[in-house]
């Protein structure tokens, strides 16, 4: 007997087909972010075989579904075994590099607590280049993140770190690269550090876990992973660089009883017997599929020909941004990421805002990412960017992407930043008159002042939903039909250089929140 739809299927495809058509496109190396393209359509459909092969599965249970378990073992096989982990290195399958970051935080607060039952806050060492989940990792588990400022050109200073190690540190982290600028951290020097404190040191390998080990031969690699002994977690995303769908992660830790505390399990009430390794409980099992058939379909040989590629193509993204006037590449990158950023060397009308460029890259359909500058709390300053990852369909678009760079850049070049000091004291003493959301929002942000100077407030609380959403609208930034959002980016990030810290997070909440909104 038919089932009566209350929409025929076709429709509903045809309507998901329309909003897609509207989406990044996730294939052909146009967009070099949040998509990791082979350029492989046959390593593509296997995915979406394996995919569909699992997908009514639970991973909540792998006793019920076992093809779970034989799944999961042979990917964190694979994983710490590239990472050099022994028998004693065990983990887990997680939904990505957030969950295994944050999981590595809960294990290090749970493990502090245990050494330290007279209570107290532990804190988090982290360099200002470390991956913002863990800035979210010690919100959720009620941690004190202590930053540690960066080198002008990005880099971390291992003794600044070690300075920072004391009796009440939970753990302490070390980018394999960080995301940013793709510049390495020092990690074994961190971890030797955080080993003589007796303090857990976490590695986030989530962009380098899965190139690093098979980066061409002679790029001297730096050591990250188990072989150095104060490295006691490490994380690696295989939805990045190990091509499987969205969301796929492994966490490794060292030892199973500091393994076992990642866990929860639950056998105090009136259902079946909860345990769960990770923050969720039911849960897809498609990506573990997808991120397990591509290991067997590449293999090691496999993934050296697709690193070979991205190495190649971050080569060429490096010699072209090195030869065009008024852009240089930030910092000395590693691994499949750069940064490019104004060059100060030449004079400001020959200068290329990277803002400005990625703007004007759009139209000729390529998208790289806009990052904010930012003044740390010693005074120094990391200069606005923009941030280009390489895959291994980038260098087949080099003969077209070259091009375009040069002339997104020629049409920007001398063109001054924007002025987020500017926008902020237009707003701020606009019109007084206004009255409403908009007036609240504007003397709020008279209460905190521009940064640097507002920048350690935290306290946006004057800030409601309302008051925040006619700010955006302000700033031509409360759009939410797609066809609607404004082409030009830059000014969004100099609001976000010249604003408060909170403010600017509360802003980014509002816009984000409203896109879904019904």
């Amino acid at each position: 007997m038919a089932f009566d739809f209350a929409r025929h299927p076709d429709d509903i495809l045809g309507q998901l087909a329309q909003w897609r058509a509207a989406d990044a496109p996730t294939h052909g190396g146009r967009i070099l972010a949040y998509v990791f393209d082979t350029g492989l359509p046959e390593l593509d459909d296997l995915v979406a075989r394996a995919t569909q092969a699992m997908l009514p599965v639970n991973g909540l249970d792998p006793a019920a579904f076992t093809s779970v378990a034989h799944l999961e073992r042979a990917v964190v096989g694979f994983v710490r075994d590239l990472l050099h982990g022994d028998a004693d290195t065990v983990g887990a399958a997680t939904t990505g590099g957030t969950e295994s970051n944050l999981l590595a935080v809960k294990t290090a607060r749970d493990l502090w607590r245990d050494a330290h039952p007279g209570g107290g806050q532990p804190r988090l060492v982290l360099p200002v280049t470390g991956h913002g989940t863990f800035r979210k990792a010690a919100q959720y588990f009620g941690l004190t993140v202590d930053l540690v400022p960066v080198n002008a050109d990005g880099s971390v200073d291992a003794a600044e770190v070690a300075a920072r190690l004391g009796d009440d540190v939970a753990l302490v982290v070390a980018s394999a690269e960080s995301y940013p600028f793709g510049i390495m951290d020092p990690v074994a020097d961190i971890a030797a550090a955080a080993a003589e404190a007796g303090i857990p040191c976490h590695v986030d390998a989530c962009m380098g876990g899965l190139t690093l080990p098979f980066w061409p031969a002679g790029s001297d690699i730096p050591t990250f992973d188990f072989r150095l002994p104060g490295v006691t977690s490490v994380a690696v995303d295989l939805h990045k660089f190990g091509f499987a769908p969205k969301g796929i992660s492994v966490l490794l830790q060292r030892g199973r009883d500091r393994q076992r505390r990642q866990f929860f399990a639950c056998g105090g009430w009136a259902g079946y017997p909860l345990v769960n390794a990770t923050m969720l409980g039911s849960k897809s099992a498609m990506a573990l599929a997808a991120g397990w058939a591509v290991i067997q379909a590449l293999g090691r040989a496999g993934f050296v020909t697709l690193t070979a590629r991205v190495a190649r193509a971050v080569a060429g993204l490096r010699a072209a941004i090195e030869g065009i006037e008024g852009l240089a590449v930030f910092g000395a990158p590693l691994g499949p990421m750069l940064a490019a950023t104004a060059d100060l060397g030449v004079a400001p009308d020959r200068r290329v805002d990277p803002h400005h460029w990625a703007d004007a890259l759009r139209p000729l359909g390529w998208t790289i990412q806009m990052q904010p500058g930012l003044t740390q709390a010693n005074g120094v300053h990391l200069p606005s960017t923009a941030h280009l990852t390489a895959t291994p369909v980038t260098e087949g678009r080099l003969p077209e992407l070259v091009p375009a760079l040069v002339q997104a850049a020629d049409t920007v070049r001398g063109r001054p930043p924007v002025d987020g000091a500017a926008l902020w004291k237009s707003l701020v003493s606009g019109d007084a008159t206004v009255s409403g959301s908009l007036a609240v929002a504007r003397a709020a942000l008279r209460s905190h002042g521009p940064r640097p100077h507002g920048a350690d407030s935290r306290d946006a609380s004057t800030l409601d939903s309302e008051s925040a959403w006619a700010l955006l609208a302000a700033f031509g930034l409360a759009a939410r039909d797609d066809a609607a959002i404004p082409g030009q980016q830059a000014p969004m990030l100099a609001l976000i250089e010249a604003v408060p810290e909170a403010v600017a997070e509360r802003l980014l909440i509002e816009k984000l929140a409203r896109l879904a909104e019904p």
